[in-house]
């Protein structure tokens, strides 16, 4: 034992005169030492790999191609930029802008850093007093280096959407300076998953094209007289057996809001709850003759609404956007040629609810204000359809909601104008341009994307004329969606349908995005969605 821990103080010893040596001639070496000589702290240590040179690739020369079209593109003289093997990403972690750096990042296989941009890097900022609104951004090619500036994540992402399609395009970026923001501030697409079935990695994918064509909005049919599409807690009796589960629509919002897109939830009333009503045949409206009205859910009933509201109340949670659209269109009571002597329980309701002289249009419109206030009291902004809006009777629609206006041809039928003038801002979802519906029923045609590029604007809110100028306009017409309906849901394949609307929406996308006539032909402008990818 004592030979043992003689063994290890001479080693110990060793050690010391080895260290002693060491530090001396490397004292001698370095001039004694001062301060002056000391490594700088800033500089890469031998450890950590030093950044390679920059490597600095020419970009295209011409014209920026992108779908849509950017707002203004000020070319320069210049060598542009392309990605090379240094190519970084850079943008400070804690900023708006990591989460659009990183997707870019990832989309152009190249590194990612939070600081020290430098010549064949892309830098995005965020800068609240950019100038650039909520959803516009700025981009600028000089010196091999891309710098995207804009108020928000939002934007930033955007500026990261023109730089890939560029890429994807034309290899890199022009020499050159962009101003970008968007004409309309809704943009999207609506899908009817409940008459037929959509699973959670198709509505992705398609989440990821929106994104690319910069557009921000997923509206969320699933509730209709075919099927009930999300799991419900609170009433499980009354869900389809193919349907989103919760978990997969909490990973469809999640992915939606790292792309920018706002999911709006939709639960039709008083009509087309055929799917709901399998499960409560009670709360069925009947007619005279004891025949059931399919999809309508009787308003004199009191259980229907706490049906309803309570179904407002599990899903508001689960899609925590601004938005939650709760129908309101084509209730079957109100197509009755006297609605009130075939419906004589709503009758009596609506004067014991709102007087003399009240008729079931004052029901049917009392119960969307009633599912507009529960909406609201949940935090959200209700949107209804066009003709869920009933003019005079007693009872009026109340304020502070938005209007997705769809058709001309319904009970009662009404100009856009009047809603505008009413003070209710519109939603475009014109049927003659923008209804994909499935098998082409009740005259509807598969609409063309070149109808949408060379005719169609978002003031074009009913058949194929504009509002009169003055009208229209962004604070008018909010923006636009191009719907999906599934009336003949075997009429085509998932695949099918989302071949047959690609076009379709990036022109819907150009022409929301961009104000004013688009450049180029319809031709060239698929060449271009070809290009971009």
């Amino acid at each position: 034992m004592k030979r043992t821990v003689w063994r290890i103080w001479a080693i110990v010893a060793v050690v010391g005169l080895i260290a002693t040596a060491t530090a001396l001639v490397l004292t001698q070496q370095s001039g004694g030492g001062t301060a002056a000589d000391s490594p700088d702290p800033t500089q890469t240590s031998a450890a950590s790999d030093p950044l390679p040179d920059p490597v600095r690739a020419d970009g295209p020369t011409g014209d920026l191609r992108t779908v849509p079209q950017v707002t203004t593109w000020e070319p320069a003289d210049g060598a542009g930029w392309a990605p090379s093997e240094t190519t970084r990403v850079v943008a400070a972690d804690d900023s708006e802008a990591a989460g659009p750096a990183d997707q870019l990042a990832g989309e152009l296989s190249v590194d990612r850093a939070a600081d020290g941009a430098r010549a064949s890097d892309i830098l995005l900022t965020i800068d609240p007093n950019a100038g650039t609104g909520p959803e516009g951004y700025s981009l600028t090619t000089r010196d091999h280096q891309v710098t995207i500036t804009a108020e928000t994540g939002a934007g930033a992402f955007y500026g990261t959407r023109t730089l890939l399609q560029s890429v994807n395009a034309d290899g890199g970026l022009p020499e050159g300076s962009v101003q970008d923001a968007p004409d309309r501030e809704q943009r999207g697409l609506m899908l009817d998953t409940a008459r037929k079935f959509y699973s959670a990695e198709w509505i992705e994918d398609r989440l990821h094209e929106l994104a690319d064509l910069k557009l921000n909005e997923f509206h969320l049919h699933f509730s209709d007289d075919q099927g009930f599409r999300v799991e419900s807690e609170s009433h499980p009796e009354i869900v389809s057996e193919e349907h989103l589960t919760k978990d997969e629509v909490t990973s469809i919002v999640e992915l939606a809001e790292s792309l920018h897109i706002t999911v709006i939830p939709e639960i039709d009333s008083p009509g087309h709850l055929g799917a709901v009503l399998d499960a409560h045949p009670d709360l069925q409206l009947k007619k005279t003759d004891g025949s059931v009205a399919r999809g309508a859910i009787d308003l004199a009933n009191p259980d229907a609404a706490a049906l309803i509201d309570d179904l407002l109340r599990e899903y508001a949670p689960l899609f925590p956007g601004e938005y939650f659209h709760i129908g309101g269109d084509e209730y079957p009571a109100l197509y009755a040629s006297d609605p009130e002597a075939s419906y004589p329980g709503l009758a009596q309701a609506a004067q014991e609810q709102y007087g003399d002289g009240a008729t079931v249009r004052d029901l049917a419109t009392g119960w969307i204000n009633d599912r507009a206030d529960t909406v609201r009291e949940l935090g959200k902004t209700p949107q209804v359809w066009n003709d869920g809006m009933h003019a005079g009777g007693k009872v009026q629609p109340d304020a502070d909601r938005q209007v997705t206006y769809w058709t001309g041809r319904e009970y009662g039928a009404r100009e856009p104008q009047e809603y505008l003038e009413a003070g209710f801002p519109l939603v475009n979802l014109n049927s003659q341009y923008l209804y994909y519906v499935l098998g082409e029923p009740n005259e509807f045609t598969y609409p063309t994307g070149e109808a949408i590029y060379n005719e169609w604007t978002p003031d074009v809110v009913r058949g194929s004329t504009a509002l009169p100028e003055g009208e229209g306009g962004p604070e008018n017409v909010l923006g636009a969606r191009f719907a999906i309906w599934c009336d003949l849901a075997d009429a085509q394949t998932p695949e099918q349908v989302a071949e047959g609307i690609r076009l379709p929406v990036a022109a819907m996308a150009q022409k929301t995005w961009h104000a004013g006539e688009p450049s180029g032909s319809w031709q060239e402008f698929t060449q271009r969605v070809s290009d971009v990818g």
